[in-house]
């Protein structure tokens, strides 16, 4: 198992990347794919038309959110936490992803970057 943290910076203020990454519509809109998240905790959820699934398990609004990211029989559940902070150039999002299987690290941490931040950062540009 593996952990992974990064920052990455949005121009986009922190409560508007906080509505992308809980919003079921605003998700919808920079991933362009089916969306299913509420902001109830312990509520399920699946993104990018269900290549990512898990549980939600703590939301505070406009700083943090907390999921439980699906891998199979794993004993130890992996945690992604995402905190939201205001930055000079829009906002810094933290991120701490534990627990991630040693099997699935790279093509995790390349979709971080790549696919769901990358995305989220492109969609701010515009």
């Amino acid at each position: 198992m593996k952990d992974f943290k990064k920052y990455y910076i949005i121009n986009a203020t922190p409560e508007e990347v906080y509505k992308a990454l809980t919003y079921a519509p605003t998700i919808q809109l920079w991933t362009g794919n089916k969306v299913e998240m509420s902001e109830e905790v312990g509520s399920e959820f699946s993104l990018w038309d269900g290549s990512i699934v898990g549980k939600n398990l703590e939301f505070e609004e406009g700083k943090k959110l907390v999921q439980q990211w699906y891998f199979g029989e794993q004993e130890e559940p992996s945690i992604v936490t995402i905190k939201i902070h205001l930055d000079k150039q829009g906002t810094s999002v933290e991120l701490r992803h534990s627990n991630i299987p040693d099997n699935e690290f790279e093509g995790i941490t390349e979709g971080w970057d790549d696919i769901y931040f990358g995305a989220l950062q492109e969609f701010y540009e515009d």
